[in-house]
């Protein structure tokens, strides 16, 4: 067995695993304290601001700090926004894209290990207003403010993992489908986010406009090609080659028996942990699953033929676990990159240091099996999961 076959398939029975191990910290803050005070505030008079009264203290305090952020974000505007304005993005981003808990993490963490790529990290992403002039004191001394593990798949977290940029996007105020899990008990404030076509004309101009800045910001920290990773991207690949048409895209698919209750226990993970009400909906979040999960595959299946000739891959969970040595391999065919030989050894070599990483198992009922072929067969056997 590789030792990411062993990575994959060495948990116990069943059950989500507990945040961290025994003394491992669990506390963190949550993601809304990384809002400026305009986005936090439209965020919560959307939402009618129906904040639970357990949570007032939490609604209080990121009220404060959020003010903090925007006379941040115009101190960092003011020393380099002229400077980000102008940097070129010389190498269009390669995107990891694929449906949450298909792997994407993952697959990320794998293709970083090249030295060539650059990546937002979790700072980057949880505090995109004033990243370039806080990053370094909050990476030297505020470690504590994270747990020791993501709270729905056990995988190691800190400030300098590489993250979502999705968590930047909704946090610098743009309309976004992770703002549901600020207010589960609500409905979404944003329809038509995750493939972005619920955006006005305008919305959409600033959507790339603000994205695009992003991205400069961190080519400005970092000049080297940037490796994104965001699940819903991958309703979003004909918006995103507009924007970048050298981009590559690799594409990550996992048996979706597993990815329902595996997407079930994230929304609800983040709404428990995230949330400002205490989450009574399940059948929402349910809901919310099966319908996103068909956003997704539509758009994506859509936009394939719109993505020149090798500049797309895709593959399979299963593969990437059981060998990730040659996947990672076809990957790198795949999508037209060279130096796979030097980058090698550095893949075998994390694969070593992280054998004993234990996944989530989850036990499915008969009438959720029903339903998800009732509502995704097409895509079930198109993937071959069948």
């Amino acid at each position: 067995m590789t030792p990411a076959a062993a990575l994959a398939d060495s948990a116990p029975a069943a059950g989500p695993k507990p945040l961290a191990k025994a003394g491992g910290k669990e506390w963190s803050p949550r993601i809304w304290d990384g809002m400026d005070f305009v986005g936090w505030l439209r965020l919560l008079a959307r939402n009618r601001f129906a904040v639970h009264p357990p949570h007032w203290y939490i609604a209080a305090s990121i009220s404060v700090i959020s003010v903090g952020h925007m006379v941040l974000r115009w101190v960092q505007g003011g020393l380099y926004g002229d400077r980000i304005a102008r940097t070129p993005i010389p190498d269009h981003p390669i995107f990891v894209i694929g449906h949450w808990r298909t792997g994407t993490t993952l697959l990320h963490e794998l293709m970083i290990l090249d030295d060539r790529f650059s990546y937002p990290d979790t700072y980057a992403c949880l505090e995109p207003n004033h990243t370039l002039l806080t990053e370094r004191f909050f990476k030297t001394y505020g470690n504590w403010l994270l747990p020791d593990r993501r709270p729905m798949d056990n995988m190691a977290a800190g400030w300098a993992r590489p993250q979502e940029d999705e968590f930047a996007l909704c946090l610098l105020g743009l309309p976004s489908p992770y703002t549901d899990f600020a207010f589960p008990n609500r409905p979404p404030i944003y329809p038509g986010s995750l493939d972005l076509s619920g955006l006005t004309p305008a919305q959409l101009v600033h959507w790339k406009r603000t994205f695009r800045r992003y991205l400069q910001t961190l080519t400005f920290k970092d000049p080297r090609r940037l490796v994104l990773k965001s699940p819903p991207h991958t309703a979003r690949v004909r918006v995103l080659l507009e924007l970048f048409p050298g981009a590559r895209f690799v594409h990550v698919v996992r048996d979706p028996y597993v990815v329902f209750p595996s997407t079930v226990n994230l929304w609800k993970s983040l709404g428990r942990k995230h949330g400002l009400q205490s989450p009574r909906n399940e059948t929402a979040i349910r809901e919310k699953v099966f319908r996103e999960f068909r956003v997704i595959y539509d758009r994506l299946e859509e936009a394939k033929g719109l993505i020149p000739a090798g500049r797309f891959h895709e593959l399979r969970y299963e593969s990437l676990v059981k060998d990730p040595v040659a996947e990672m391999r076809k990957v790198y065919a795949g999508i037209g990159l060279d130096g796979y030989e030097e980058y090698r050894p550095k893949l075998e070599n994390y694969l070593a240091k992280n054998a004993g990483y234990e996944t989530n198992k989850y036990q499915l009922p008969d009438a959720d099996r029903e339903e998800i072929n009732r509502r995704w067969g097409d895509v079930i056997r198109r993937y071959g999961y069948s």
